[in-house]
Formats: structure tokens, C-alpha cells, sequence
């Protein structure tokens, strides 16, 4: 079975930073495998963050988050990492991340999922 964890979320203040980690199990890392992070902030749509692409560990990163967020991996581990930096208080929601993820490229990037088996996620808060 295909699951996804994700941990690492928490409170922290303006300014600062967090490393959120999504544990895959059920399958391991190959050239098909794209990693999607995404938020929900309370009363609004969930949206799309990065998409990882393990074939060539491109990340492609929604305009409203590039340059503050970042993507890395660890395929020995199957976990993908967000790093956040200069996290603002509108940053605050439950974070996602998913397996499956896709980009659509217009005046701006949005990244976006087919998936819909969304697990706990991991609540950012950012006070001001």
C-alpha cells in the first residue's frame, strides 16, 4: 500500500525556518516517481506548492512560494524534504505531500495533483 507521512511541522515565528519530511513506504523511488507538496489553510483551497520529479530531481515550485521554499530528497530513506525559510504568518495551513503531481505553466506555475487520497499533513503555524 502506497502511504505518505508527512512530519516536521510547528509553531515558529515570522522570519524563521522548518523542514518538513515526507516518508513514502509501499513503493520505492524510481524514475516515475513525482512527489507533490501542498497546503490547506483554514477556509481556503488547498494549493499547490512544488513537484519533484525523481527522474532528473527537478523541483518545479508554485510562484507564490519561489525562492522561499525548497525540495530536496534522500532516495535511500524514500523521503522527500521542504525546506522553509522566511516563513510569514499567511504561510500557516495543514502541509500535504502526495505522489503524484503535475505543472501547468501560464502567466504563472501552478502545481497541481489527480490524487485524492490525502493523508493527516502536518500543521505549519507562523506567528507574527
Amino acid at each position: 500500500e502506497v502511504q505518505l507521512v508527512e512530519s516536521g511541522g510547528g509553531l515558529v515565528q515570522a522570519g524563521g525556518s522548518l523542514r518538513l519530511s515526507c516518508a513514502a513506504s509501499g513503493f520505492t523511488f524510481d524514475d516515475r516517481t513525482a512527489i507533490g507538496w501542498f497546503r490547506q489553510a483554514p477556509g481556503k483551497d488547498r494549493e499547490g506548492l512544488a513537484c519533484f520529479t525523481n527522474s532528473d530531481h527537478m523541483t518545479y515550485y508554485a510562484t507564490t512560494i519561489k525562492g522561499r521554499f525548497t525540495v530536496s530528497s534522500d532516495n535511500a530513506k524514500n523521503t522527500v524534504y521542504l525546506q522553509m525559510n522566511s516563513l510569514k504568518p499567511e504561510d500557516t495551513a495543514v502541509y500535504y505531500c502526495v505522489p503524484n503531481c503535475r505543472i501547468e505553466v501560464d502567466r504563472t506555475t501552478r502545481i497541481l495533483t489527480r490524487y485524492n487520497s490525502w493523508g493527516q499533513g502536518t500543521q505549519v503555524t507562523v506567528s507574527s
